[in-house]
């Protein structure tokens, strides 16, 4: 099984521990699902040291972070790494998390995300994107809901407004933001996916960064 590598995260980091998740805690906005709901009280726990709360908090989010990890890296032994070191961070870090940052699911994503880019750049592979923190905030949010049946941002209206910025986009810019930013390509490896000069996909990433971050701030 792809995920049994790391599964012990939650073990060495989760244990067992002396309180329950406490269901409903936080003031998670109205509109999350039951589930988004869940994974904020188990976060929230999990930020007061909660260890058994942490297991079922990994438990319950590990194989889609996983997914999305490996689809970045392209490599089970990197995304398994990856996502070992994401928990370890979502662990010491889950105090800081607040439901108006985003989902619960949304806020680990941003985690994992950023932790396989900088593999990625360890690698020496140039040209990874870099963009605005809100503009990634918003897109791992898309990310990580498409498919779903619950939407996990914080608020619905960002994913119609982020589509509908992305849809303003030209062609090309939009197919060029969607694939170095949810396949985790490089620079050169658009420029050959795409078949165009390397030089004629920077032009389509940074004219469409500024696009897109222009019509969010609107």
């Amino acid at each position: 099984m792809a995920n049994a590598r790391f599964r012990s995260t939650a073990t060495r980091a989760g244990g067992e521990g002396d309180k329950d998740a406490r269901a409903g805690e936080g003031a998670a906005p109205s509109h999350w699902s039951p589930e988004a709901q869940r994974l904020g009280a188990l976060l929230a726990a999990t930020g007061d040291g909660d260890k058994r709360a942490f297991a079922e908090l990994y438990q319950a989010t590990s194989a889609k972070l996983y997914g999305f990890a490996i689809r970045i890296l392209k490599e089970e032994g990197a995304a398994q790494d990856c996502i070992q070191e994401s928990y370890v961070r979502i662990w010491e870090h889950a105090g800081q998390y607040r439901p108006e940052r985003g989902a619960p699911l949304t806020w680990m994503g941003v985690i994992v995300r950023r932790r396989a880019l900088d593999m990625l750049r360890r690698r020496n592979r140039e040209g990874t994107l870099e963009e605005p923190e809100e503009i990634g905030r918003r897109l791992d949010g898309w990310k990580l809901a498409a498919g779903e049946a619950e939407p996990e941002l914080p608020d619905p209206k960002e994913r119609e407004q982020l589509v509908a910025c992305m849809e303003q986009l030209r062609k090309e810019q939009s197919e060029s933001l969607k694939l170095a930013f949810f396949e985790g390509l490089t620079h050169p490896e658009l420029a050959e996916r795409l078949a165009v000069p390397l030089g004629t996909v920077k032009t389509w990433i940074r004219r469409g960064m500024e696009r897109l971050r222009k019509c969010l701030e609107t």
